[in-house]
Parts: C-alpha cells; structure tokens; sequence
C-alpha cells in the first residue's frame, strides 16, 4: 500500500514538472519567434508631395490617403535626400516609426529615364538602363543583360534581369542609391561578395546634336556601296 502511495505520488509530481516545463518552452519558444513576414515585407511609404514648408518638412500625401508632416532632417544629415522635392513628385520615403521623421527620400520622377554610361569593354559605344513607369525596366544596348523590373524595396533598388549564359531563370540585385539628379545617377551593388561588388554610374540619355556642316550637304548616292 505504501509502494503504491509513493508511486503516485511519485507519477503525479513528474506530470506537474512536465506540464510546467513544457509551458515553459512554449513561452520561450513565443518570445523568440521572429515574424518571417516581417523581414519579406516592404516598408517604404509611397505618395505625392503636397507642398515643402520649410527647408526641414516635407507634407506628403500617401497612397493610402492620408497627409503627413515629416521632419527631413535625419535624411539630409546622412545625404540620403535623392532628387530636389517639388509639389506633385511621386517619392518613396523611408520613415521612423511613428511617422513622423524621414529618414531616407527618393524622387521616383528623378529616377525614371534612361541612363547611360560608356561601354565598360572598349568605352566605344552608350549602354545603360531604363527605368519606366510601371516597375519597367530596359537594357540599352547591352547584349549580356537584359532588364526585366525594378523597385524600391526598404530604401534599396531592386533590379530583377535576365544574364547571358543563364538561361531564363530571373536574377534579383539590390543596390545602395548613393546620388541621384536630373543628370545623374550612381548605385552600389549590395549583398554580395566583395569581389562582385560593382559601383555603377550613369548619366541622363541625352540625343546628340546634329553636326554642323557650315551649309554643307551629303550626296547622295544611287550606288550602295557609296551611301553614306
């Protein structure tokens, strides 16, 4: 009797220690989960600009309706204000997370265009990028890459192309923007290794001008080995 006494005792105390570890575990096991949508999702905030009150503000728009007041003063003091602001400019912002300071700015109208720089092989000819409306995105004159989209995610550029030699499997780069005006634009690549990293800058696509010939015109020549 005795011996059956101290075995339930015994059975009853090692279900309590198991039920109280095991809510233990869940507790720790709730404490270090990490929300994985967290770390996939994009929080930049996206709107128009409705006005600069002061050299420090910027009143925003968003896409969701609503009108903020940010202080751009974080932005500027790590010269990530890309683009000079102007009433209607369509931005990409990256704030804190109230809302109310603006850490990092991006003129989308700036961004937009083509951009060109020297081939890097023989500098001989323009290759570059365009950058459309839409999430867009377009080689010029490059045989090796062909563009496919961009976006703005997190503060970053993200540029999905497709590589010569790597069949139609999409690749996805980020870069650090780290100037962007009306005639430039230069980014780093990000997250990779350090012998692929690469810093790229382009200039704005502008059409070349007609050479003056002082009244001077071509001949024309009937014969297609002569025409100019």
């Amino acid at each position: 009797m005795k011996k059956l006494l101290f075995l339930s005792v015994a059975l009853a105390t090692v279900m309590l220690l198991s039920c109280g570890g095991g809510g233990r575990h869940q507790a720790d096991r709730e404490e270090d989960t990490v929300d994985v949508n967290d770390l996939i999702r994009d929080h930049t905030l996206y709107g128009l600009c409705a006005g600069v009150p002061s050299a420090s503000q910027l009143k925003v728009v968003t896409d969701n309706g609503d009108t903020l007041t940010l202080d751009v003063t974080p932005a500027k003091g790590t010269n990530k204000m890309f683009g000079y602001v102007r009433p209607g400019d369509r931005l990409a912002i990256m704030t804190n997370s109230n809302q109310t300071q603006a850490t990092e700015v991006i003129n989308l109208n700036y961004l937009l265009g083509d951009w060109v720089m020297p081939d890097p092989l023989d500098g001989s000819d323009e290759v570059g990028i365009r950058i459309k409306e839409g999430g867009v995105a377009e080689s010029i004159e490059m045989t090796n890459i062909t563009y496919r989209t961009w976006r703005i995610f997190n503060g970053k550029l993200e540029i999905t192309s497709i590589r010569e030699g790597g069949g139609q499997s999409e690749e996805t780069d980020y870069y650090d923007i780290l100037k962007l005006s009306q005639d430039t634009l230069i980014y780093k690549t990000i997250g990779k290794p350090q012998d692929e990293e690469e810093t790229l800058e382009y200039t704005r696509w502008k059409e070349k001008p007609t050479p003056d010939l002082h009244g001077l015109k071509l001949e024309e020549h009937q014969d297609e080995y002569m025409k100019l």
